[in-house]
């Protein structure tokens, strides 16, 4: 009987912990450099969502976007780059597109391993993005802003 009670316990907080992270939070991630993001994690506080591309004129954002990231990541903002080949201007692979971020615009913040962010092939996370905004991604550098509690979703 104890086990029984144990067992439908643990299922309890596994589905309390699974239901206490929204849809939109319930991503994980693999970093080009290997790492995991789990955007369970940052519910509750405010994240930058960027699809990159390391060929496009607007490449030079990743100054900007990496000073923003320092400024505010001890206040809880997540920023955190999508490379994608989307619009042709991607290199190939997650090594290259990780070293040149890192040796040409020393970007520390979180970049996913290059995925899709337009079309059917958009990442899960992407597609729900473009639902709740009704925006998709027009360009390379394109970005959403989710609101600290979630409920807003501004895209630009």
């Amino acid at each position: 009987m104890f086990k029984i009670c144990t067992g439908i316990f643990m299922m309890m907080i596994s589905n309390a912990t699974f239901a206490a992270c929204p849809d939109l939070y319930n991503h994980q991630f693999t970093t080009l450099q290997g790492g995991k993001v789990d955007l369970c994690e940052y519910q509750n506080k405010p994240i930058l969502v960027v699809n990159t591309a390391s060929k496009c004129g607007f490449t030079p954002q990743f100054e900007s976007l990496e000073a923003l990231y320092k400024r505010y990541q001890s206040k809880g903002l997540l920023v955190v780059g999508f490379p994608s080949n989307d619009f042709r201007q991607e290199l190939s692979s997650d090594k290259e597109i990780g070293d040149f971020c890192i040796n040409t615009y020393s970007v520390k913040f979180p970049m996913i391993t290059k995925t899709s962010v337009t079309g059917a092939n958009a990442n899960p996370f992407y597609k729900q993005l473009i639902g709740i905004t009704k925006q998709t991604p027009m360009w390379n550098f394109y970005k959403y802003v989710i609101s600290r509690d979630g409920q807003h979703i501004k895209s630009f």
